[in-house]
């Protein structure tokens, strides 16, 4: 039999799983790996309870990523926030964080009632910035001195708008009607 070649290829399976009491240690571990913060106890305490919001990022039944997320309510504005959203080094470019971001964007999406999606990113951290802008997030404010102890600790906020927020509550679907001394006017 004359130069048969053989090859054995198997596709990576790519996966997102729930966060769990039993896996939180995997989750502690990954961050300290892929982040330059360090997170504490009620951040994990909030990531266990935080449901489709905190998922762990299998390849091929290995964890090497994550992403973490908290609603965020202000006066007139229901925005998510990504609290966290890392892969390991190795596992990056593989689609992994578009699997995480599309999560994020699923969730946003079915739930129907968010005005915007934003995270802090480290201003050096181009790739992230460049990753992020790829599903139209956007540079919207610089904060400086965001981060402590690591440098530079200035942290651009990306945003995605989802919705502009509503400033005057509609009712029945209908504009709120102009009042002229007391008149209605259409």
């Amino acid at each position: 039999m004359a130069g048969v070649i053989s090859c054995d290829i198997t596709v990576a399976k790519i996966e997102l799983g729930d966060v769990t009491p039993h896996n939180i240690k995997q989750l502690k571990k990954l961050n300290t790996v892929v982040f330059p913060v360090s997170y504490n106890d009620k951040f994990y305490k909030d990531v266990l309870e935080a449901g489709e919001l905190a998922k762990l990022a299998y390849y091929n039944d290995i964890v090497v990523g994550a992403v973490c997320c908290r609603i965020d309510t202000t006066e007139n504005s229901r925005r998510l926030y990504i609290m966290t959203l890392g892969c390991l080094y190795p596992y990056r470019r593989l689609g992994i964080g578009t699997l995480m971001v599309e999560h994020v964007l699923k969730y946003v999406e079915q739930d129907g009632n968010f005005d915007s999606i934003f995270l802090h990113v480290q201003v050096n951290n181009e790739g992230a910035i460049d990753f992020y802008k790829k599903f139209g997030f956007e540079i919207v404010e610089t904060k400086e001195h965001y981060y402590k102890r690591i440098e530079p600790a200035d942290a651009h906020v990306l945003q995605k708008t989802i919705r502009e927020p509503q400033t005057t509550p509609l009712v029945n679907g209908s504009v709120p009607h102009a009042k002229t001394n007391g008149l209605e006017v259409d």
